[in-house]
């Protein structure tokens, strides 16, 4: 397989994992493991890939959602920001130490969590509150609504990224 075959597979298959995490987490409130994939992909294969995950495996959240289909603004902000999760990944490559797990990566990945989840939240919230109005109650009520997310990507993105971290190094030196 070349490499470009190889790559459009993974963001085929990143994509796809966005979709089936979107499932198994619409139970739980407001908990994202997908941001974390997102950023994974910017991380290990470049900004165009990781925009490419968020935007297809958002895209296929909103569109085949099981509580129905987001309204189209909304469903474009869910798709921008997802796909800045991506984008994100890709400014931290050079950032976190992959020979080490110091606090420093410690910080760094709890700081990524935090933006990812803001970069998604804080448009879909805007959006949402002028769509639905009252705008302050309801963009309040939204980003109130973010902090479980929050929360777990703090604990997400450095538990997981120490996990995977040989399938980094690998990647990485392909």
């Amino acid at each position: 397989m070349t490499g470009q075959a190889r790559l459009m597979a993974r963001i085929a298959l990143f994509s796809a994992l966005i979709y089936v995490f979107s499932w198994s987490a619409a139970a739980l409130p407001n908990i994202k493991p997908i941001f974390f994939i997102v950023f994974s992909a910017g991380y290990l294969w470049g900004l165009v890939p990781g925009l490419l995950v968020g935007a297809l495996g958002m895209g296929l959240w909103t569109a085949f959602n099981p509580f129905g289909p987001a309204p189209l603004p909304v469903a474009v902000s869910q798709i921008v920001g997802a796909a800045l999760c991506g984008a994100l990944g890709f400014l931290f490559r050079n950032l976190i130490n992959l020979k080490t797990f110091g606090w420093q990566n410690y910080a760094l990945l709890v700081a990524a969590g935090i933006i990812c989840t803001l970069i998604f939240f804080v448009p879909v919230s805007l959006v949402d509150a002028w769509l639905f109005q009252p705008f302050r109650e309801r963009f309040i009520a939204g980003m109130l609504f973010s902090i479980g997310a929050l929360v777990a990507n703090i604990i997400i993105f450095p538990l997981l990224f120490r996990l995977l971290r040989p399938l980094y190094v690998r990647e990485r030196n392909l």
